[in-house]
């Protein structure tokens, strides 16, 4: 599970020159236990991280994880046999280098090759230090089957057996072992923009940082794609772990710098405790994931523990995305039509808003159940339905009234928007010019020119468009110069403090000065009381929408809304301009 895609193709799979999927497994565990040669693998920092079951045969006590490779090889600290090995470490070619011996002592010596996260050794003893092919396979062989090729940390499947293993081990009724869930933040925008080669470099990058970040009693693994793990043991808990955490948010927060191109990609922890969140490796994993998608869900860059409350939203917000998928033809999904005023008292037209009622939990609202049809691909399915039932509800209305309804990015990402319009239109038989779409500014932030071909392609329909809660996103006026827009929609943002707050005032009184400079129309969303309204009639305001002039109606109050509205809002408006 994962709560959202991670953007690595195969291009950032690379492939090992031997296959280990299935012989690699076998041989590991043959290797480790029953061979004759004296294999051991080190790591970065000249540690021990792999040996052979007849290496610690031979040097007992020594060999430990995480003992230094001189410990072992005191002799790799004389002066020839460690430039020679430091050379093989620095990425030179592999080497047979003699160790040095006492009188009548067989000769000794060991074969050394890089790694991709640091050197392995092979010891022939009385062979005149010549290592076979087969055992510098074999060796490689291990290696492979235990790393990620690309990174050079752990791979997946020592991952789920070094967690395993963690989880084994411990006693006591305190957390003992932590696990750290680290997903790389817009990795996506960087193979989609610079390439999957650049995407390689960053994903090495990023091992290397995290790899950096780690103390004794850590490793690192590469999970999949651009998502990695870290086991933490013998640490305090939580504060370790949180410590951790901390310095791996921190240490991505300089860019990676690739082909000389800065590159900003944060990271976004989740961290699980065990065997307080998890008796096995399936469990703790998926209690690291589902507080990693809660460090999605609270803005990325940060790190989150699990508890509970994350599991029983999680399991609301699946249980919401299952109802979803059949909520449109169990006739769940309604729309209700708030009206638009043109001061002092006219309605002009109403907006369509898409409700949802589900069956046992009642009324749940848009910002909830719209984002989750959106990652679900069901809004071109939704938004072609509201789009129709708002046409049709429109005919119903006087021919003078407009109904605008609200287009989501995820319609314009399906390529056949303008197609969908205009087959509504013919089928419905409403004139296009009585429909309004309303789109927000991330519409534009995504395939600017594609999406600005596609609004220019609904104007030449003669279908008006409004950018909606302007102000609030990343407000260009390159938007306003690019795309002729009818109509700018005034967040309520704005609006809510505008009898007191001056910046407020001098905001919109800017907003609307630009709309009609341009020769575009300005609706204020969210008019909550009357000294609002007067304030923005006072402004020149072209359209007033809020609970003040008129709540969300159903579709069949509308009608008596138009009837009754001339006295209705004749009052309203009369409130407000009685103290103009």
């Amino acid at each position: 599970m994962r709560p959202e895609a991670s953007g690595v193709g195969i291009e950032n799979e690379k492939s090992s020159p031997i296959d280990v999927s299935r012989a690699g497994e076998a041989l590991l565990a043959d290797l480790l236990a029953n061979t004759t040669e004296l294999l051991s693998l080190y790591d970065r920092d000249f540690r021990l991280t792999h040996y052979a079951a007849r290496l610690k045969g031979l040097y007992g006590g020594a060999v430990v994880p995480g003992a230094a490779i001189w410990e072992i090889y005191p002799s790799f600290l004389d002066t020839r046999c460690r430039d020679e090995f430091l050379r093989v470490f620095q990425g030179g070619s592999a080497a047979s280098i003699e160790l040095p011996r006492s009188s009548g002592e067989a000769p000794r010596s060991v074969f050394v090759f890089g790694t991709a996260d640091g050197v392995g050794v092979i010891e022939s003893q009385g062979r005149g230090g010549r290592s076979t092919a087969e055992e510098q396979e074999h060796v490689i062989l291990l290696h492979q089957a235990t790393h990620d090729v690309l990174t050079g940390l752990q791979n997946r499947r020592r991952f789920g057996e070094r967690l395993q293993e963690a989880l084994a081990a411990i006693g006591g009724p305190k957390p003992k072992a932590a696990l750290l869930q680290i997903d790389l933040d817009d990795f996506k925008s960087v193979n989609d923009t610079l390439g999957h080669g650049a995407g390689d470099t960053l994903l090495q990058l990023a091992a290397g940082r995290i790899r950096d970040a780690l103390q004794d009693g850590e490793s690192a693994y590469r999970y999949a794609g651009d998502e990695f793990a870290v086991i933490q043991l013998g640490k305090e808990q939580p504060m370790e772990a949180e410590r951790l955490a901390g310095s791996l948010v921190n240490a991505f927060k300089d860019p990676f710098v690739i082909n000389g191109i800065p590159v900003f990609v944060g990271s976004s922890i989740g961290i699980a405790f065990g065997p307080e969140h998890g008796t096995d490796g399936e469990q703790l994993m998926k209690a690291a994931d589902i507080a990693l998608y809660a460090a999605k869900t609270d803005g990325r860059g940060c790190a989150r523990t699990f508890n509970r409350a994350m599991l029983l939203l999680l399991e609301q917000r699946e249980n919401l995305r299952r109802s979803l998928r059949t909520a449109l033809e169990r006739g769940e999904l309604y729309i209700e039509y708030q009206p638009l005023i043109r001061p002092p008292s006219s309605v002009i037209g109403f907006e369509a808003l898409l409700r949802w009622r589900h069956p046992e939990i009642g009324i749940i609202p848009p910002g909830v159940f719209i984002p989750i049809a959106e990652a679900d691909g069901l809004m071109d399915e939704i938004g072609r339905w509201v789009l129709e039932q708002a046409c049709r509800q429109a005919l119903t209305w006087p021919s003078s009234l407009t109904v605008a309804v609200n287009l989501s990015p995820a319609q314009f990402l399906s390529g056949s928007l303008t197609d969908t319009v205009a087959q509504i239109i013919d089928a419905v038989g409403i004139r296009a010019e009585r429909l309004e779409l309303e789109i927000t500014e991330t519409v534009l932030l995504e395939k600017t020119i594609d999406n600005i071909d596609t609004l220019n392609t609904l104007n030449v329909l003669g279908i008006r468009i409004s950018l909606d809660d302007f102000g609030t996103y990343y407000s260009s006026l390159s938007y306003l110069k690019n795309f002729p827009f009818d109509t700018l929609k005034i967040d309520q943002y704005f609006i809510t403090d505008l009898e007191t707050d001056l910046k407020s005032q001098t905001i919109v009184q800017s907003i609307i000065n630009l709309a009609h400079g341009l020769g575009i129309s300005v609706t204020a969303e969210g008019v909550e009381t009357s000294a609002q309204a007067r304030w923005l009639v006072e402004e020149n305001c072209d359209c007033l929408q809020g609970n003040f002039l008129g709540r969300p109606l159903g579709a069949d109050a509308t009608g008596d809304f138009i009837r009754r509205s001339p006295s209705k809002e004749g009052r309203a408006m009369e409130e407000s301009n009685r103290v103009l």
